[in-house]
């Protein structure tokens, strides 16, 4: 009787889509033999449901899982929330940094994490919350799916742990795997805070975003968005916080180094890339699902500052180019882009209301879903219900879910317990059909990634794929054509063989002090001789690396680009400039302002975007000709900073603004 009823099922659907055996793992639950077909019984009622059957469309499964899942199975579904590895003390003591480092395994961390101060403005909470729980409590009793993973492993370990999470979920009534979100991993970066980039981990190591498109290389930067993508699947990462979408045209922005520069138009080419390269065409198993953000474009914040903080809750658009900034979400929508995220600012002198983007419906249902018809899944950004409720500060927590869910929103990020949410439906504040809608939307993305047949990974490939020697090949090349040549007026570049050379990297990360913020080095490179002082050398190198400290270090002053003022000793580099033929390189995390060593010694200048030592000798010396343009335009001085539009691109803020213009660079 069983076999007929199954037999019977195999031919039901007229919506069956396929008869390609996909590869099915299963390691908690039993499988179903329909002739040659095999699927899971992931609620093990030894029948085959719709939602096991992958022949199905997603739209088809999703519908039928929804209907046997539970309110708090629902809702707990729709949080993502930091998940933390075991000896994993991300965000522990509520702060950035953590608590003690420790070894980090492929175990579960069984800790709690309630926080009761803002991490981020660091004042107290309107109430506790909870922002990551204890793995196999969040799975099992909160019915938690969706996690951010902040800890920077080997593969090894990373891919074990994944394992050991797919278990734990496939052993739950209905086996609904996870998915496991990240940040950035492969880019070098000077701003490597919990929550922006993981920094350089074993992945491949490519030049920071400013630096992908200071390349102009589409091509290539498809091939790094494959290549991540495939390192990040190994190890059991599906779904990518990225990329930013954001223009960098307020240059005092403090996440200016996470985009891909000023231009609407470039950063469409870049995101269109980038969305392709790690997605695929459409979701499928081969892919990583990607988080376009922040909508509508984080860039244009009052005076720079930055809406994590209450004192830069404001986005405004005083040149009137709102839509400039649209214009990349557009691609990244053309695209197939699996979800979207609104940053937290308020949009301010505009038609919109003033709250934050997760609460406006005008700027998500409106205008992301109506106008411009995306139908994906909108993620907001991490705690605009419980740290950053801009606009809406004097509602409750159930009253902010209730508005930011009519908006549109249909997962929120960093919150780990689902309580009070489903006390809003059960109270009736939200219906259970628009729960069921976003559900069904946050479903067929695990569908399309093939996650319900095998969630699981294999730990050899995954030390095998990640860093591979292609991958380092492909990002040693883009390491070197994100490097700009701003300035050669007396040709000293590229260097002559057997030039001496003091080579001095020059970082005051904050942690260091006095000389140790000054390295000199003497790299094994061929042609060139490296010497310990400046008085031996025939010319000088010279690698600044300002920073303000990081965005999370902000304390809401006035955001000053002048080198002077983020951390470079302007003495000793003038010094430097005026005892030795120099060559000065920058690191451009922003677009700084040059003025207090550009006083005629300056004469010859490089870009750097996050790249490496070997990377700017290569340029240096022509090994490499240099090939980049500029991602931004630079002010010619703090003046001109403050004076600027924070909606309008350097390029376009009129003469004299610009020192170094967008699509500025230089070749020998």
């Amino acid at each position: 009787m069983k076999s007929r009823v199954l037999i019977a099922l195999l031919f039901a659907s007229s919506s069956l889509l396929a008869q390609t055996q996909p590869v099915i793992v299963a390691m908690k639950k039993p499988t179903l033999r329909l002739g040659k077909l095999s699927f899971k019984d992931l609620n093990q009622n030894n029948k085959l449901d719709k939602y096991e059957d992958w022949r199905l469309p997603a739209s088809e499964r999703a519908k039928d899982l929804v209907s046997q899942m539970t309110v708090e199975e629902k809702l707990g579904f729709m949080l993502i929330s930091t998940t933390r590895m075991g000896g994993d003390q991300v965000f522990a003591n509520g702060v950035q940094g953590g608590g003690a480092k420790t070894p980090i395994t492929e175990g579960f961390n069984e800790e709690d994490l309630v926080q009761t101060t803002n991490m981020f403005t660091r004042k107290p909470l309107g109430a506790p919350n909870m922002s990551a729980a204890g793995t196999t409590k969040g799975v099992t009793q909160y019915h938690l799916r969706h996690f951010i993973l902040r800890a920077n492993a080997s593969p090894e370990i990373m891919a074990k742990w994944s394992n050991n999470l797919q278990e734990l979920c496939e052993s739950t009534r209905l086996g609904i795997p996870a998915i496991v979100a990240s940040n950035p991993r492969n880019h070098v970066t000077t701003d490597a805070s919990v929550g922006l980039s993981v920094g350089v981990t074993a992945f491949s190591k490519w030049p920071g975003e400013l630096g992908l498109a200071a390349m102009r290389d589409f091509e290539l930067t498809r091939k790094f968005a494959e290549t991540a993508s495939a390192e990040w699947r190994s190890v059991g990462l599906r779904k990518g916080y990225m990329y930013m979408a954001d223009l960098a045209t307020e240059p005092r922005w403090g996440r200016v180094e996470g985009t891909f520069g000023e231009d609407a138009d470039l950063t469409s080419k870049m995101i269109t890339e980038i969305v392709l390269g790690f997605q695929g065409n459409k979701l499928s198993p081969s892919s990583v699902a990607m988080t376009t953000k922040h909508f509508p474009g984080g860039g244009p914040q009052v005076d720079g500052q930055d809406s994590h903080f209450d004192w830069g809750k404001f986005a405004h658009y005083p040149g009137g180019m709102f839509d400039y900034h649209v214009k990349p979400f557009k691609a990244a929508i053309a695209a197939g882009t699996s979800a979207i995220m609104p940053y937290y600012s308020a949009p301010k002198g505009k038609e919109f209301e003033e709250v934050g983007f997760s609460y406006n419906k005008a700027m998500i249902g409106d205008l992301l879903q109506d106008k411009l018809g995306f139908h994906g899944i909108i993620n907001s950004d991490t705690g605009p219900i419980e740290m950053m409720p801009w606009g809406v500060e004097n509602m409750s927590i159930p009253e902010r879910y209730k508005k930011a869910l009519n908006a549109g929103v249909d997962i929120f990020s960093g919150a780990a317990d689902p309580t009070t949410l489903i006390e809003v439906v059960k109270s009736g504040l939200v219906s259970e059909e628009r729960i069921n809608q976003s559900v069904a939307k946050l479903l067929q993305e695990k569908f399309d990634l093939g996650l319900f047949e095998n969630p699981y990974v294999n730990v050899e490939e995954a030390v095998k794929t990640v860093g591979n020697k292609e991958a380092v090949a492909a990002a040693d090349l883009a390491l070197r054509k994100s490097i700009v040549l701003l300035r050669n007026d007396e040709k000293r570049l590229p260097l002559a063989k057997k030039t001496k050379v003091y080579f001095e990297t020059y970082f005051q990360s904050g942690r260091n002090a006095g000389g140790e913020a000054i390295k000199v080095s003497k790299p094994n490179y061929p042609g060139l001789e490296f010497v310990s002082t400046k008085e031996e050398a025939d010319v000088v190198l010279l690698w600044l690396v300002p920073t303000s400290g990081g965005l999370f270090s902000s304390q809401g002053s006035k955001i000053d680009l002048n080198l002077s003022k983020n951390r470079i000793d302007v003495n000793h580099v003038n010094e430097v400039l005026n005892a030795k033929p120099t060559i000065v390189a920058i690191n451009y995390t922003n677009p700084w302002v040059i003025e207090e060593i550009d006083k005629g010694k300056a004469s010859s200048i490089i870009a750097t975007f996050g790249t490496t030592q070997e990377a700017l000798l290569d340029i240096v010396t022509g090994a490499y000709k240099p090939t980049g343009k500029m991602p931004f335009t630079t002010p010619v001085n703090q003046a001109a900073v403050e004076a600027n539009k924070s909606d309008v691109p350097g390029y376009m803020e009129g003469p004299g603004y610009g020192l170094f213009a967008f699509g500025h660079g230089l070749s020998y």
